[in-house]
C-alpha cells in the first residue's frame, strides 16, 4: 500500500560506480575534495549550487556560534546515555540531537517564519515598528512564546546575537529580514511589559534568509552544529566521565512527593 504522494524515483544528490563518486554533478575526488571547505560542501550538497563568499562565511560562523553552550539538556542526555551504554557512541549522539527542539536550540525556523511574515507586512506598507508590534501582540494573545526572545543566562543581550548582526552589517548582507528583526526588541518589551534578551535564533534566521538559504533547512544548522559539540563532550565523557554524576545530582535535586 502506497502512503502519501507518489514521488518520482529519482535523486539529484549522489551516484557512485566502481571507480567514482559523483555529488551534485561533480566528481567527488577530483572536483570537490581539496577544493571545498566543509561549509562550502554543505551548501553545495544541500542546494546544488556553489555558495557565495558570504554564504560560506555565515554558515561557518553560525555553526561555530551554535556548537557549544555548556551542559545543556541535549549534552546531558548524550553524556548520560554514553555512561549507561559506552558501546553506543552513535546512540549517545542521537540522544543529544533528539533534544534539539523549539525551546532549546531549534527555534530558528520558527523565527524565520515570523520574520518572513514581518518583512511581507512591511513591503505591504506597514512600518517595521507596526509589523513587529502587531506580530508580538498576536503571539501574546495566542499564549505563544515569541521566537528569538528570552534566554536563561544571557541578560540583557545574547553576545552571539550582537556579533552576528555586527558582521551582517559589516559584510553588507543585512536585508529585509534583518531589518524586520531590528524592530522586535522594542515591540516585545512593550507587549510583554519587560525587556526580553534577543537570543541568536532570530539573527541566525534573518541572515540565512537574507542570504537565500533554503527555509526548509534552517533547523538543520543547529543540528549540524550541536553534533560537533556533542562529539567533543562525548570524547570528554570517555576520558573524564560525569554522566552518572549528572544523573546522581538530578536525582538528589528532585524531592519525592508521592503517596
Amino acid at each position: 500500500m502506497l502512503i502519501g504522494k507518489k514521488g518520482e524515483a529519482k535523486s539529484a544528490i549522489e551516484t557512485a560506480d566502481a571507480s567514482s563518486i559523483t555529488v551534485r554533478g561533480k566528481e567527488l575526488c577530483n572536483e570537490v575534495m581539496g577544493y571545498a571547505s566543509m561549509a562550502e560542501f554543505f551548501y553545495f550538497h544541500l542546494t546544488g549550487r556553489e555558495p557565495t563568499e558570504d554564504q560560506a562565511f555565515f554558515l561557518d560562523l553560525l555553526v561555530v556560534a551554535l556548537a557549544e553552550h555548556g551542559l545543556t539538556p541535549s549534552v546531558q542526555a548524550a553524556r548520560m546515555t554514553l555512561a549507561a551504554a559506552p558501546e553506543a557512541f552513535h546512540g549517545a549522539v542521537a540522544a543529544g540531537i533528539l533534544g534539539v527542539g523549539s525551546v532549546i536550540l531549534g527555534s530558528a525556523d520558527v523565527a524565520g517564519v515570523m520574520l518572513d511574515d514581518a518583512a511581507t507586512r512591511i513591503e505591504a506598507g506597514a512600518s517595521p515598528e507596526e509589523a513587529a508590534l502587531a506580530i508580538a501582540r498576536e503571539h501574546k494573545d495566542a499564549g505563544k512564546f515569541i521566537p528569538s526572545f528570552g534566554h536563561p543566562i544571557h541578560h540583557p543581550v545574547d553576545p552571539r546575537a550582537v556579533r552576528i548582526l555586527e558582521l551582517s552589517d559589516e559584510r553588507g548582507v543585512s536585508g529585509r529580514h534583518v531589518n524586520a528583526l531590528r524592530a522586535f526588541p522594542a515591540a516585545v518589551e512593550e507587549v510583554w511589559g519587560k525587556p526580553l534578551p534577543m537570543n541568536l535564533q532570530g539573527p541566525m534566521a534573518a541572515v540565512l534568509l537574507d542570504l537565500d538559504f533554503p527555509k526548509t533547512a534552517i533547523r538543520g544548522i543547529p543540528i549540524l552544529a550541536r553534533t560537533i559539540g556533542l562529539i567533543g563532550h562525548l570524547n570528554e565523557e570517555i576520558e573524564r566521565p560525569i554522566g552518572f554524576l549528572l544523573a546522581h545530582h538530578g536525582e538528589e535535586a528532585i524531592e519525592y512527593d508521592g503517596a
